[in-house]
């Protein structure tokens, strides 16, 4: 396999005026537009000098409704990834649900990212340390900053110190989540970087018809708090037309707006 592991940028020695970007689509539709917006990445990364690592499920195994898109089959869409990662010579990284797929999309790409409502699952955290590929987990929107370090530990516990802690909001109410910017220096007290999930953190979840909700009108503004909060990278899903992502798409930055935002956040990142 193709691996860029050793590129995987260290936070801790990134250049002070930069942070780690992390995105994507939301999930492998269809074979075009992954490596469409790959390539626009890819390119703003060069341009800017930022550290990019390219994000897509292979598959959604959480969504609201039975009938909700789920991906174009497992091999398929991991493939894709792979080649992505390939093409562009950039890091990857997909969600994992279970021991057996920690084992299986190890194969094929460098991070594993570990979903919030299955960040206590210690069976899955301890495959994927084994598969000594860099671990990202998302924070329960139901647990605190504080027990995150528990986290962390079964993660050290089972072999592996490349390990990152992403900050994706809080449960607020039964159709909103908010967040505590707290969070972000509690998590990083574990000594491992922390990530926040823009556009996650503004969904609206259990909506009447079945379907997430999200602002993406608040997308800057949330990412401008996360990168004066002192967060180590930012995690954002993108599309060029989020209206007709088969998910999350109520959430999604719109690609052609992602350039003049990550020169925003620069400029934030170097005044600090």
């Amino acid at each position: 396999m193709h691996t860029v592991i050793n590129t995987i940028p260290h936070i801790a020695h990134l250049a002070a005026d930069k942070f780690l970007l992390i995105a994507g689509p939301c999930v492998v539709e269809n074979e075009e537009t992954p490596f469409q917006i790959a390539e626009h990445l890819s390119r703003l990364s060069n341009r800017l000098q930022l550290p990019l690592v390219f994000k897509a499920s292979y598959k959604k195994a959480n969504r609201s409704s039975l009938h909700s898109f789920t991906g174009i089959g497992d091999q398929k869409a991991l493939d894709i990834i792979q080649r992505i990662g390939k093409t562009y010579h950039i890091p990857t990284t997909t969600d994992v649900h279970s021991p057996a797929e920690a084992e299986m999309a190890a194969a094929y790409v460098d991070i594993l990212q570990i979903p919030a409502f299955l960040c206590r699952q210690t069976d899955l955290l301890l495959a994927a340390a084994k598969t000594k590929k860099h671990v990202s987990v998302k924070k329960g929107q139901f647990l605190s900053p504080e027990a995150m370090k528990f986290v962390a530990e079964k993660l050290q516990e089972g072999g592996t110190q490349n390990i990152m802690l992403m900050e994706r909001g809080t449960t607020f109410g039964y159709q909103d989540l908010v967040i505590d910017f707290r969070g972000i220096p509690t998590m990083q007290s574990t000594g491992f970087p922390v990530i926040l999930d823009v556009t996650h953190s503004l969904q609206q979840p259990n909506q009447s018809g079945g379907v997430t909700g999200g602002r993406p009108d608040m997308i800057e503004t949330i990412a401008k708090a996360g990168i004066a909060a002192g967060a180590d990278g930012l995690f954002m899903e993108t599309h060029p037309q989020p209206a007709q992502a088969k998910s999350d798409g109520a959430n999604m930055l719109r690609l052609d707006l992602i350039d003049e935002l990550m020169v925003k956040l620069l400029r934030i990142k170097a005044a600090l």
